[in-house]
């Protein structure tokens, strides 16, 4: 609601001045962007397509990625979908997904879940092991060369909310019955969301030699702790 604020939330420029004062700007700077920065119009974007948010909170995470692109040398982007696991130790304030899902579903009343939004949620855990074999990469290149990198963060599954909500009743056994399928524009939630946002992770998993994790482990994975 304010696009003031959040392109100063969104876009790192302290950070990236900072880091750009000492001599050798060698340091790698991973940041965390979004699936939003797509329009939703089509299914599993690729890294090289047209970035045309569609909401002020997309809109400021393209303009950080260009910012980043631009200003600093030494760079990767991730661009995350929605992720989910377990509490961290020092619990996060914020409605968990999968969490949240659980508890309104464990009430026994009917929830109304979108069947016309997809994503590709990813596992948090996965996201950390992202991050470490990023920077474990870049520590072993004994010549400290430059890395310039943009990369679709999913996880293996495009999926509506409909289908995370139905992956939790499998796992715990709720009534599916209690799972209401509905519209995404059946509801004003004050802002624009992508329809399809799913994204191709194929650079992730052949860059990384990654296996991600599929939704139904990942909501297993959480749920168990």
């Amino acid at each position: 609601m304010d696009p003031t604020a959040a392109l100063s939330i969104n876009v790192p420029s302290a950070l990236v001045k900072w880091l750009s004062s000492f001599s050798e700007s060698t340091t790698l700077l991973i940041h965390l962007s979004t699936d939003q920065v797509y329009e939703g119009t089509k299914s599993f974007y690729k890294e090289d397509d047209e970035t045309l948010a569609v909401n002020v909170y997309g809109k400021t995470k393209v303009a950080a990625e260009q910012f980043i692109s631009v200003n600093y040398p030494n760079f990767t982007i991730l661009r995350s979908s929605i992720i989910f696991g377990p509490q961290t130790v020092s619990p996060v304030p914020k409605s968990l997904p999968i969490q949240w899902i659980d508890s309104v579903l464990a009430k026994g009343n009917k929830v109304d879940f979108f069947h016309d939004e997809f994503r590709c949620p990813v596992y948090v855990k996965d996201v950390v092991n992202i991050i470490w074999r990023l920077t474990n990469s870049w520590i072993s290149d004994s010549k400290q060369m430059q890395m310039q990198m943009l990369l679709n963060v999913g996880g293996p599954d495009r999926i509506s909310r409909v289908q995370m909500a139905e992956a939790v009743a499998y796992y715990k056994g709720y009534n599916t019955s209690l799972i209401k399928s509905v519209s995404a524009s059946s509801v004003d939630r004050g802002v624009k969301s992508p329809a399809d946002i799913s994204m191709d992770i194929t650079k992730l998993i052949q860059t990384l030699d990654f296996s991600p994790t599929t939704f139904a482990d990942g909501v297993r994975l959480t749920l168990a702790t």
